[in-house]
């Protein structure tokens, strides 16, 4: 099923994520309050409006409701951010995502119900994108040009499996290096039988990961 995202901001953070996402076949609104950067980065969205963000009248007229994501990408304007973050809960919105430059900034975000906060210097619009697009990845990390390290949770059809059952490795392309197990992670055996609310660190090539993210 196809996700859809609003880009709120067109900064450097919001434009890589909306092309991100429309690359890799998301829906995607973008908004922002300046036309340049609206038609600018309209080739990389489903739908283009030109808004103030710091308005709530504005901001609700939107329709995010009927977003599966709302990605808020102005760390510069706490205003706008509080006021996109809010309106986005109060319709209903499953996934809020905002973007902050300062510790006081993301304790307020999460305070208003931000679902996740982003610090730009550890997420990049790309790889915001890869854990936002997919169901399955909670965390992406890019070790370098081909290689990422990914937190997981196991595929539906992995439940009541062990590795040795399932062969990854063969069948994905991927390496299962660590389990969860409450807090810390540890060295998984052949013989764990996956459960639905385990956490996995697995190795892969950035290409082999739609095996798994599709």
């Amino acid at each position: 099923m196809t996700k859809s995202i609003a880009v709120l901001g067109l900064g450097k953070y919001g434009c890589s994520l909306a092309q991100s996402m429309y690359e890799m076949g998301a829906d995607v609104l973008i908004v922002d309050c300046d036309e340049e950067k609206v038609k600018d980065a309209s080739e990389y969205s489903t739908s283009a409006i030109i808004a103030d963000l710091s308005n709530e009248d504005e901001v609700a007229k939107l329709g995010l409701k009927n977003m599966d994501i709302v990605a808020v990408a102005m760390s510069g304007n706490l205003s706008a951010s509080i006021m996109s973050v809010a309106v986005a809960k109060e319709q209903g919105v499953p996934l809020v995502v905002a973007k902050s430059s300062s510790d006081r900034m993301t304790a307020i975000l999460k305070k208003i119900g931000a679902n996740k906060v982003i610090i730009p210097e550890e997420y990049g619009g790309q790889q915001s994108a890869r854990i936002l697009a997919s169901n399955t990845f909670l965390d992406y990390f890019q070790v370098d040009q081909t290689l990422s390290l990914v937190e997981m949770n196991p595929l539906p059809k992995w439940i009541g499996k062990d590795l040795r059952e399932l062969n990854i490795r063969k069948n994905y392309g991927v390496n299962v290096i660590a389990i969860k197990d409450e807090e810390h992670w540890k060295i998984i055996e052949p013989d764990r039988v996956m459960k639905e609310d385990d956490e996995l660190l697995i190795v892969a090539e950035k290409v082999d990961l739609h095996k798994i993210n599709k």
